[in-house]
């Protein structure tokens, strides 16, 4: 079992946190209060979605840039940030990757690549393919606040999905993720054959939709605090 997240094992975290398409680093604020109450350091850089001129190479830079001279990183990714957030780790000195809910790319392939790839079109229940934008991203999240982030919202470019991943592989990074089982978007059976597939690991999994930073942010915080605590201690019986 893992120690007990809010013993904060020293040196606590630098969390750099990853939004998803269309969206800003306003989506975390829930999560980002709960960490940093538990003496963490937490960044949620808005990437520049916006810009048609920006691919996934632009939008690593924004977080890079946020990052700065930080260290003991945990990078954290929602959705299509899992095409981003890689990208990341292999510039910076992460000690940890958490996909949440979150794209799992293969070097050279693209995020709308990845989902004729991968068969999502099979697992995604036909009623699923065309709801409104609540129901598939915030139907378990309070209404005034899947209200507010919509109204925060923001149009996607369609550059960086259309762009080839350009990793030659994952990086050498402890990795863990975190599926949604009530997921929308991303239904459980698919993600759980992507994971397996790519990552050659289990998805750890929570009652969540697509959009756990809104609706559970909490379990969310503890989530990640258990995985942070596990790798810390590990690198401390190394030594």
């Amino acid at each position: 079992m893992s120690p007990d997240p809010d013993s904060t094992p020293r040196p606590p975290a630098t969390y750099v946190l990853i939004h998803g398409a269309g969206d800003v680093g306003w989506y975390w604020h829930l999560v980002e209060r709960e960490l940093r109450a538990r003496g963490h350091d937490v960044l949620a850089p808005d990437l520049p979605v916006e810009d048609d001129a920006a691919g996934l190479s632009a939008y690593a830079d924004v977080v890079v840039k946020a990052i700065g001279g930080r260290d003991e990183l945990v990078v954290v990714a929602q959705s299509f940030g899992g095409y981003v957030a890689p990208i990341v780790c292999a510039r910076v000195p992460a000690r940890l990757l958490v996909l949440v809910a979150g794209m799992v790319p293969a070097p050279g392939e693209s995020a709308e690549a990845m989902f004729e790839n991968t068969g999502w079109a099979d697992y995604a229940p036909a009623g699923e393919r065309g709801p409104g934008e609540v129901d598939l991203f915030y139907h378990d999240v309070d209404p005034a606040l899947a209200t507010e982030a919509r109204a925060r919202g923001r149009g996607q470019s369609e550059t960086p999905g259309r762009e080839p991943w350009p990793l030659d592989a994952w990086p050498d990074v402890p990795t863990r993720y975190l599926l949604c089982r009530d997921d929308r978007f991303f239904p459980a059976a698919w993600v759980r054959r992507v994971v397996r597939d790519r990552l050659g690991i289990v998805p750890d999994e929570m009652d969540s939709g697509h959009t756990p930073a809104l609706s559970h942010p909490g379990e969310l915080a503890r989530r990640l605090e258990e995985y942070r605590a596990d790798v810390w201690r590990d690198r401390r019986a190394r030594r």
